[in-house]
């Protein structure tokens, strides 16, 4: 367990254990969880991530809401 300072700007570093633990390369997204925060790691090429697991005749409007439905569901 660590504990975090923001800076000035609002910012934290999250310790090098805990990225390397969690695969933290470069992005990751926080969310609200009501009361504390749930950081998850990102791909660094989510493209070549989500390759092949839509129909490509879809225009990227309707493949980024599909990707954004995902992501939720993933987190219930």
């Amino acid at each position: 367990m660590s504990i975090l300072e923001l800076d000035e700007k609002g910012r934290v570093t999250i310790p090098k254990d805990v990225r390397r633990s969690l695969g933290i390369v470069k992005k990751a997204l926080v969310i609200n969880a009501g009361g504390h925060l749930k950081i998850i790691p990102l791909p660094s090429d989510p493209f070549k991530t989500l390759h092949g697991a839509f129909n490509v005749r879809k225009t990227f409007k309707e493949l980024r809401m599909q990707a954004g439905r995902m992501v939720e569901n993933m987190l219930r």
